[in-house]
């Protein structure tokens, strides 16, 4: 099975995760199918980015999301676009949607740090 599943990158504690395609039996930073995306926790708000038309090809293919990926699924409402395109709307006109999304979500490009330093 095909799982659309998040890879941990980055030094110890300042992880960032890049949005994959892999199968179900890959350990988590192990083999991958493909690249669709990345999530950054540490800005504020998270620094979420989709290649859409990869996830809906993916996704009408029968791969999976993890919970965390379906949770950043719904944060920027991409399952709602998904559903309009099985239903027949134009990619294109999803995509446009998608990247007025996108630049609106105002993220603060420093990033928080693990430890409380005063």
């Amino acid at each position: 099975m095909v799982r659309i599943r998040l890879r941990r990158v980055g030094s110890a504690h300042q992880a960032s995760y890049r949005v994959i395609v892999a199968d179900k039996e890959s350990p988590r930073d192990g083999r991958f199918i493909e690249i669709i995306g990345q999530y950054n926790p540490r800005t504020s708000p998270g620094t979420i980015i989709f290649q859409e038309d990869r996830v809906f090809h993916w996704l009408s293919v029968g791969a999976q999301p993890s919970e965390s990926v379906l949770k950043l699924f719904k944060t920027v409402q991409l399952l709602d676009r998904f559903e309009r395109f099985k239903k027949g709307e134009e990619l294109a006109n999803l995509l446009a949607e998608a990247d007025s999304v996108y630049k609106t979500r105002v993220v603060d490009p420093r990033t928080s740090t693990s430890s409380n330093k005063a």
